[in-house]
């Protein structure tokens, strides 16, 4: 079965339009994830921000990747792609909307992308492939997802101080981890995405954290896709 992908991760253009095509995609990319690989140690390299925005008005998504060093938190280089979305909106399946886009931005890189964190889940997803995981399998990178809710999994909620964390659970299953960035605010949502332990990932997103409850990598980001989508908008 065909990846829907070239080798240097670009989607073919025979990429899925329609949810059965998708999830078949997804049955067949889901189990070329790594998650025995410890990943690169936290504060070492880059680490690179991944975040999208729609005009669901005019199908139109905006992608941005920030590329940070680890160590400072510094931006090192930043890119953006504009694309139109062509799958219907279908949870579990978002990925599909935003994967392409996302790829054109970091075609636009000139630096080594390091370790990618997205602003969703990796394998902390029903079918244990989120927009993290996937993205990882199509490009090789290690990547993780950070999230702002658990989606459909249980917690109990972590200590209030900084750097607790709890067992985000399908059942009995850990899927991720509820972590908290900030003394007493609500906890992020953590899941490895590919060739990134868990602890591991959980290691880096206190360090993309220190001032606030989202990682630097996801606030910025986020600002820079938006930016690009009011630019298109005009």
């Amino acid at each position: 079965m065909t990846s829907y992908a070239t080798p240097s991760g670009r989607p073919t253009d025979d990429w899925p339009t329609d949810e059965r095509t998708a999830r078949a995609v997804q049955d067949a990319l889901r189990t070329r994830v790594v998650l025995d690989e410890t990943g690169p140690p936290p504060g070492t390299g880059h680490v690179t921000g991944v975040d999208v925005a729609y005009d669901d008005e005019r199908d139109v998504v905006a992608a941005a990747v920030v590329v940070l060093d680890a160590a400072t938190l510094d931006v090192v280089e930043e890119a953006t792609a504009v694309g139109t979305v062509t799958f219907p909106y279908v949870p579990g399946l978002l990925a599909f909307r935003e994967i392409p886009t996302v790829l054109s931005a970091l075609d636009g890189l000139r630096s080594d992308p390091g370790l990618v964190v997205c602003d969703g889940y990796g394998i902390a997803h029903p079918r244990r492939f989120g927009l993290a995981s996937h993205l990882g399998v199509l490009t090789g990178l290690p990547t993780l997802g950070v999230a702002k809710n658990p989606f459909v999994f249980s917690y109990e909620d972590p200590a209030a101080r900084r750097g607790s964390a709890a067992p985000l659970l399908d059942g009995t299953e850990e899927v991720g981890r509820a972590l908290r960035t900030r003394e007493g605010v609500k906890p992020v949502f953590v899941s490895a995405g590919h060739r990134v332990s868990l602890s591991n990932a959980c290691a880096h997103v206190l360090r993309l954290t220190p001032r606030y409850r989202l990682p630097e990598s996801t606030r910025r980001a986020d600002a820079l896709c938006r930016s690009a989508l009011r630019e298109v908008a005009g």
